[in-house]
């Protein structure tokens, strides 16, 4: 399959998901959120609509949208609810990967998502793990067949899922990982939903277990730490996440202007007399939420303009083809950093217009009915994933020293404190030309 830059970046975009599909999902979000009620309905809906296509190319039967253009269809997603567009987040990593794939692997993945599978994610184990290491593993059977064992916690969108993607300890112990993606039906599958963190409680975030499972041959993928898969990947792992707080926000909006607008009672205190909705101090509060749902939306989807051009560099310089030996474009790392600046900025944003939306009409909006908490939890927990201060400082690395981002491709316990040592299995990052030398990296800045 060959690959051009501009099939990444310049494909018509479809049309977009029903406007009516996104209002049914919406009405239905309280009483979700309420019921602890798994949207499977709502989830079989959205494949059926072929929303898990939208970035398999068009020749191997998808709709190619561009990131940009997916970024955007999963913000509106997310402002129906924010649980529903979070949970299909490990399914479009796994189809991102897939365009490092072998032809092979390529050709049958991309065939059965355009046909409507999904891919789950199970990568994070809860503990017990040193850092660069893994539990789960791959091994090999009496007849030679890969089999794999172990349990994974934060196994997000997985029990929504025709397939899971797991991450797993090289056969022979040896550092690095690979992938198996196994049928969640699967013989020795046991998928729990024991997620209890307060914010997006519907994602099916949970344990996945995995006992002797037996993996297809064209299902164990490779994966090598560095190559422009691993730091793409990374990059869009944290953009698709930001895409979620920016439906957030506009969720928050949108229901704060509801309120407003219906509302009859006011305070003596206001010292208007007015309805909310003509009261200037109230319209002020709409006004700075809309203003920093704008900028958090803007930021967004800038970053995935900027994952599409990296995305196009290091494919036209050959990043994807078997057997690449050569230096990653910098442009590549281009995605990683634009995103790392965006997570030290939009979930602050994000989260104070959800706080925001409770000083327009007072004590009525905690009524648990209402579920108006739902936004600051859901964006204070899609906020918590990766903290934000670890992002901060890469980004001050870059600028001071111009050491590229690693990305976060592991997490496990730490190996305790060694002066002027990194973690290990994990390599000092690569650094740009000396600035004061005169060289233009030609990152983002």
């Amino acid at each position: 399959m060959s690959r051009t830059p501009s099939e990444e970046t310049h494909a018509a975009p479809a049309a977009g998901l029903p406007e009516s599909l996104l209002e049914e999902i919406a009405e239905g979000a309280v009483d979700r959120e309420l019921g602890r009620i798994l949207p499977f309905e709502q989830v079989s809906r959205l494949d059926a609509a072929g929303f898990g296509a939208l970035r398999v190319p068009r020749e191997a039967g998808g709709l190619g949208l561009s990131i940009e253009d997916l970024i955007g269809e999963v913000i509106r997603l997310a402002q129906a609810d924010s649980n529903i567009a979070h949970l299909y987040r490990g399914h479009f990593g796994f189809v991102e990967s897939l365009r490092f794939q072998p032809e092979e692997i390529r050709r049958l993945w991309y065939g059965r998502v355009a046909e409507g599978a999904t891919v789950g994610n199970a990568s994070t184990e809860k503990g017990g793990n040193a850092l660069g290491t893994l539990n789960t593993v791959l091994s090999r059977d009496a007849a030679g067949g890969w089999r794999l064992d172990g349990e994974k916690f934060y196994s997000t969108g997985t029990v929504f899922s025709d397939y899971t993607r797991v991450s797993a300890a090289e056969p022979d112990g040896s550092p690095g990982r690979r992938f198996a993606v196994v049928a969640t039906d699967a013989p020795g599958v046991t998928v729990h939903d024991d997620w209890d963190g307060f914010g997006q409680r519907l994602t099916g975030t949970g344990t996945t277990v995995f006992e002797a499972v037996p993996v297809e041959p064209l299902a164990v993928l490779n994966r090598v730490a560095g190559t422009h898969e691993a730091v793409h990947e990374a990059a869009f792992f944290q953009l698709y996440l930001l895409a979620v707080q920016a439906g957030i926000a506009r969720a928050a909006l949108r229901d704060a202007v509801a309120l407003v607008a219906r509302r009859t009672r006011t305070f003596n205190t206001s010292g208007s007399g007015l309805p909310f909705r003509h009261d200037p101090l109230i319209q002020q509060i709409i006004g700075t939420m809309s203003a920093k749902t704008m900028v958090a939306e803007a930021v967004v989807r800038e970053v995935a303009r900027v994952h599409d051009r990296s995305l196009a560099a290091g494919l036209a310089a050959g990043t994807a083809e078997p057997g690449f030996g050569g230096e990653l474009p910098v442009a590549v790392y281009e995605a990683e950093l634009a995103v790392e600046k965006a997570q030290a900025t939009v979930p602050a944003i994000v989260l104070e217009v959800t706080q925001e939306l409770f000083q327009t009409v007072g004590a009525s909006a905690t009524a648990r009915t209402k579920a108006l908490d739902r936004h600051w939890r859901n964006a204070q927990t899609v906020a918590t994933h990766n903290p934000i201060v670890f992002r901060a400082r890469s980004i001050g690395d870059y600028e001071v020293n111009g050491a590229l981002p690693e990305g976060l491709n592991a997490i496990g316990d730490a190996p305790g404190p060694a002066a002027g040592t990194h973690p290990a299995g994990s390599a000092a990052p690569a650094t740009l030309p000396d600035r004061d030398a005169g060289e233009d990296s030609g990152a983002a800045r």
